[in-house]
């Protein structure tokens, strides 16, 4: 760990001389993205200079207790070097989570694409249920949530439906949420009073910008029909709706929730291009196993990673074995104690590679 350490301030002072150099600073776009890393690395280095403190301050009261023999520096050299050594560890924690390896995409707005699956009309009431449950928690975090697109189904429900969630860090917190969530209750439909269980996959996409991802226009097929469905005059008269096939991947997308054929079209793209992003990511990681097994926050897909239990009031992570009796509150939006629980596991999972 001293060692990366001491290559990561290195590393700062270098990049401190270049942000300062007027040549590069009149180059903006470099000198932006080395005020980047410079800002990135900071932390890391000032912490780093509080770890070296320490360690001096342990050294220094150790040669005092070896040299001295006088009584009250021996017992001032105690006191310091105890403070010192308790100062040590705590840094030496803060450390291991600075170094913890940053997701690129934390920083991230988010498509969230969320369909209904076993269970039929319960499943896609399920999957409406998860859309208020992150626009609420989107809400208490002062971020802003659009539909992408919906499928609708007659009973309030939906078969699938994708909306993004723009706010700073919305990926570092809503990645955890990838998998398959399962719901245990009396649909209102049952007139026996029993429980059925459903489930709703969750797929979480940070938002790709262009420079990430190379689309080649003549792979998209481009389909226009016209919508179906609730809507207004023109969304049910006009060929508004769109659907872009990417030919290579065979990967598709419609939306027909804007009354502009144009910002369905545009919708859609950024739906495409973060599955494409996403399916890019999940190559790269495939040689990773080891890895993978030992990151919450990248499960697989088909991973049943939640339970929610209407009868009992609780909610019950499987990956971290916690459950929490607030299902109400929990499905109004109130998310971030399991997801703080989540981060604490993936990072101490992480910091034991140190």
């Amino acid at each position: 760990m001293l060692n990366k350490l001491k290559i990561l301030e290195d590393k700062y002072l270098e990049l401190s001389e270049k942000v300062a150099d007027p040549e590069i600073i009149s180059d903006q776009p470099t000198w932006q993205k080395l005020m980047k890393e410079t800002s990135e690395l900071e932390p890391i280095v000032m912490k780093y200079k509080e770890y070296r403190a320490a360690s001096d301050l342990i050294a220094e009261s150790k040669e005092i207790l070896e040299e001295e023999s006088d009584e009250d520096l021996r017992e001032l050299a105690k006191l310091e070097l105890s403070e010192a050594e308790a100062s040590l560890k705590e840094v030496e924690k803060e450390l291991k989570v600075l170094l913890v390896p940053k997701d690129p995409n934390d920083e991230k707005n988010v498509i969230v694409e969320v369909r209904g699956g076993a269970g039929g009309d319960e499943a896609a009431l399920f999957a409406a249920d998860l859309l208020r449950m992150y626009s609420r928690y989107a809400e208490r975090r002062g971020w802003k949530t659009t539909l992408m697109s919906s499928n609708e189904t007659g009973v309030g429900g939906f078969k699938e439906v994708s909306f993004m969630i723009k706010g700073k860090g919305a990926y570092s917190r809503l990645k955890y949420e990838s998998g398959v969530h399962r719901v245990q209750r009396i649909p209102s439909t049952e007139s026996g009073g029993r429980i059925h269980t459903s489930t709703a996959t969750v797929a979480v996409l940070p938002e790709v910008e262009d420079v990430e991802i190379q689309l080649n226009p003549e792979d998209v097929r481009v389909d226009v029909f016209r919508a179906s469905g609730n809507g207004g005059q023109c969304v049910n008269t006009t060929d508004s709706a769109v659907r872009l096939t990417h030919v290579p991947t065979g990967e598709v997308v419609s939306c027909q929730d804007e009354k502009s054929q144009l910002k369905n079209k545009e919708k859609a793209m950024k739906v495409l291009k973060a599955r494409l992003y996403d399916k890019a990511l999940s190559e790269q990681q495939k040689g990773i196993a080891e890895e993978r097994k030992s990151q919450v926050g990248t499960g697989d897909r088909s991973e049943r990673i939640r339970t929610y239990n209407f009868p009992q009031g609780r909610v019950s992570d499987h990956r971290i074995n916690l459950t929490l009796y607030k299902l109400d509150s929990f499905l109004d939006g109130d998310l971030d104690e399991m997801i703080d629980a989540l981060i604490t596991v993936d990072q101490t999972e992480k910091m034991s590679s140190f």
